[in-house]
Parts: structure tokens; C-alpha cells; sequence
């Protein structure tokens, strides 16, 4: 239990936040079953209050993830390997904190100095995902970082002993990295350059995947968070997105008029079943 609230202690101070979304999510336990995730908004004190109901999740399975509540100053960048971190450090682009989520494989959040709205955070995310060999899919404003301390419970992970391994923290160096100012900049003058060229001009070719957040921003769904959801889906999946991303990606919006937490989950579960269906079976599960 020490080394749990240890471990968050850390993660916490390298992302400070008034507020936290803690993701506790189940995976579906065989075909055809749904996934669950279930979503809390905690305040640090809160947070080490209910280690034990979260250290209690894990243990029956379910990976527990964390992010910062509203807009933050932070990029999470997934799926790194050990060499694009030193490449990191060597470019300037020191993180806050490096966490190993399973043998070899690492997240990184970086801290930008100042709090980014929506679009240039997500824009930031997919510029550091492109640098370093992040996964783009995971390149968002909000998208979710396992919480150290808790385990990396997916099957390919069981050791011969039955355990398995502890997302941990590898680097711990709370602050700004030196290159912030200048990225940032950049980010955003990229951003202009695209508000310029006309969405119909073939030079509007979009850089790179599209987020949920782009289809939100897209004047032709007129603000409907269904049609957005579906549209978004149909693209993600299409382009090999995994649904468990395509799920997370649609729950970064407040779905609490769908009910309650399994009605949500009821409401993600067929907006992703009809993209399936109307993209065909030719796509893989």
C-alpha cells in the first residue's frame, strides 16, 4: 500500500491538477461482451482516500487510468520505446515523468508551461506522437495515462507466476522541458497556416490522423454529439483504429444524459456496433 500511495504521490506531482478523472476500466471478458469504464472526478485527497477501492479494481482486473480534469498544460505521448525517451532528453523535450506500463514500453507527459486550449493541446499531442514514435491514435488533448503504482493487468503480461507487472515510474522531473516555448509557438503557427488554406482545397489535406475533437469542431454535424460520435467511429475503425479507443475517444464527452453508468456503456457499445456494421464485415474485430 506504501508503495502504491508512493507511486501516485509522484505521478500526481508531475501533473498537477485541481481535479483528476480516474478511469477504472474493464475489458470485455470474451467475444461478444462489453467493455466497462467506469469514471471518477477526485481531487488529490480524495483520490488517496479511495486507494484501496482502487488497488481492489485492479486486483479483480480492471486497469486504472488517470488524466487531468478540463484543460491542463500536459501532453501524454503512448506507446514509446526506451530509445525514442533518451531521444527525448537529448532533444530537449525533457518529461515530467516516464512511466513504464509494461516490460519495455512507456508513456510520457510532458509538462508545456501553460495551460493549451482543446485544439492546439490535441495538435501539440499529435506533433509529439509524429517526433518521437508515439502512437497517434493516442494523440489527444485528454486521452487517458495509466496511474503508476496499480498493475498492467492484460493477459499477454501474466508471468509464469500468475503476477503481473507494475506500471512504474522510470524518470521523475516535474517542470517545464527547455524546448516549450518554441514548440509551443510553432504548434500554433501551424495552426494558423490550416485556418487559412480552405477546408475544400486539396492543399487542406489533413496532416495526420483525425481526433474526435476535429469532428466535434466540424460545422457539418451542427454540435450533435450522436452523429459526431458515429461519424468519428466509422472514421477511427475505418482507418484501424482499436474500439476500446474509439470508446474512450467518444466518452471524453459528458454522457451522463444517456443515464446511468451502463446505460453509457449500453450507448458507446452500439454506436461502435452500427460503424461496424456499416462499414462491413470486412474489417476486423
Amino acid at each position: 500500500m506504501h508503495r502504491t500511495q508512493e507511486a501516485i504521490q509522484k505521478h500526481l506531482e508531475a501533473i498537477r491538477s485541481p481535479l483528476y478523472e480516474i478511469g477504472v476500466f474493464f475489458p470485455a471478458a470474451s467475444a461478444g461482451a462489453d467493455s466497462k469504464m467506469l469514471l471518477r472526478t477526485w481531487d488529490e485527497v480524495t483520490i488517496f482516500k479511495s486507494v484501496p477501492w482502487l488497488r481492489a479494481k485492479n486486483t479483480e482486473g480492471a486497469a486504472i487510468y488517470i488524466r487531468p480534469k478540463g484543460e491542463h498544460p500536459y501532453s501524454l505521448v503512448d506507446d514509446l520505446t526506451a530509445e525514442a525517451v533518451h531521444r527525448m532528453r537529448q532533444e530537449g523535450y525533457m518529461p515530467a515523468i516516464v512511466v513504464e506500463t509494461s516490460p519495455g514500453n512507456f508513456q510520457a507527459w510532458l509538462n508545456h508551461g501553460e495551460t493549451l486550449d482543446r485544439r492546439t493541446s490535441t495538435q501539440a499531442a499529435r506533433a509529439l506522437a509524429e517526433r518521437f514514435g508515439g502512437d497517434p491514435g493516442a494523440a489527444d488533448w485528454r486521452h487517458f495515462g495509466r496511474l503508476a503504482g496499480f498493475t498492467n493487468r492484460k493477459p499477454a503480461y501474466s508471468g509464469r507466476d500468475g503476477l503481473f507487472p507494475f506500471v512504474r515510474i522510470v524518470e521523475f522531473q516535474p517542470g517545464v522541458y527547455p524546448m516549450a516555448p518554441g514548440f509551443v509557438g510553432d504548434v500554433r503557427r501551424t495552426e494558423i497556416e490550416q485556418r487559412r488554406v480552405p477546408r475544400n482545397s486539396s492543399a487542406s489535406a489533413h496532416r495526420g490522423s483525425l481526433s474526435i475533437d476535429d469532428f466535434r469542431a466540424d460545422p457539418r454535424y451542427s454540435g450533435d454529439g450522436n452523429r459526431i460520435d458515429l461519424a468519428y467511429a466509422l472514421y477511427a475503425l475505418g482507418h484501424g483504429g482499436t474500439e476500446d479507443a474509439v470508446g474512450a475517444a467518444i466518452r471524453t464527452r459528458d454522457l451522463s444524459k444517456k443515464g446511468s453508468e451502463a446505460r453509457q456503456s449500453a450507448y458507446v457499445a452500439r454506436t461502435i456496433e452500427k460503424a461496424r456494421t456499416q462499414l462491413g464485415s470486412s474489417l476486423r474485430r
